[in-house]
């Protein structure tokens, strides 16, 4: 009975305001309308946040602090190895082997933190590469029939450079003594080899040029001794190289010419470098000691 009273007092309202119900009807289907409008951003939202960076997360590694904003650091890597006989022991074919050389390599560097643990800095470089080989005889044995003697060689090579370089330290500890960092570098050298060596009686000399351009990526280990000196260990672990070479005979002319470009990543022993810099700043607050 309530039922059907209900439904004649819903049919009378509607014929006697017919604009109402229009209206009604009209305000549903902008509601509609609306909430279709918002469906659809939100599912826009909703795809955005799939693409790769649009949403980020942060994983506070930046929270200890290692070097303050508006600090200047100065410093020095420095690279010496030596090549000696002893070296070529474990290679049993080689045999009266006399040679002796050494590679220096000098990198001072200035760096400006523009903000915390984040810096850019420029790089100078200087190496020098010298080598003798007396005498040098490879042995394979009776059975194969190959020997080979090479009577007198002499290397030396001279490289200048200069480079840019961003770093990024993350401090291992609360105190900010303990770090470790990640650099990337963009470097262009150039320089000469001057290769001698013996041709029967008679002595051969030879020169080339060369230009190398790098974006090299230089991980390491930083530990404060001082509040304001660090002494740093860093790697080279590869990246991309081009080189050209220019090769001159003894009279200035030029006999030959090479470039190449190569991408590699792995551990370059001959790239290990000790380094100390010097921490300078205007405004810190706090301090690493």
């Amino acid at each position: 009975m309530k039922s059907a009273l209900y439904h004649i007092l819903l049919l009378l309202s509607l014929l006697a305001f017919p604009g109402a119900a229009r209206s009604a009807s009209s305000a549903g289907e902008a509601a509609d309308s609306v909430a279709a409008a918002g469906a659809s951003a939100s599912e826009m939202r909703v795809r955005k946040r799939f693409l790769p960076t649009s949403r980020r997360f942060d994983r506070e590694i930046n929270k200890g602090r290692f070097v303050y904003k508006g600090e200047t650091m100065m410093g020095l890597t420095v690279s010496y190895g030596t090549l000696s006989s002893e070296d070529a022991d474990m290679f049993p074919v080689f045999e009266n082997i006399n040679l002796k050389g050494s590679v220096t390599t000098i990198n001072p560097f200035v760096g400006y933190f523009y903000r915390n643990n984040n810096c850019f800095g420029v790089r100078f470089g200087y190496s020098h590469l010298s080598g003798t080989l007396d005498t040098f005889d490879v042995n394979l044995g009776e059975s194969n029939d190959l020997d080979l003697d090479v009577p007198w060689l002499d290397l030396s090579s001279e490289r200048f450079s200069f480079g840019v370089f961003h770093r990024s330290y993350i401090a291992l500890d609360e105190k900010g003594r303990f770090g470790l960092f990640a650099e990337m570098e963009l470097s262009f050298a150039t320089g000469e080899n001057n290769f001698s060596y013996k041709s029967g009686e008679d002595f051969k000399f030879t020169n080339s040029e060369n230009m190398t351009v790098k974006v090299w990526f230089n991980p390491g280990v930083a530990v404060y001794a001082f509040p304001n000196v660090c002494a740093t260990l860093s790697f080279g672990l590869g990246g991309f190289k081009y080189a050209s070479t220019r090769q001159f005979d003894e009279q200035g002319t030029q006999v030959g010419s090479r470039r190449y470009s190569k991408m590699n990543f792995r551990l370059n022993l001959a790239d290990i470098r000790f380094g100390m810099t010097v921490h300078l700043w205007n405004k810190r607050k706090g301090g690493c000691g």
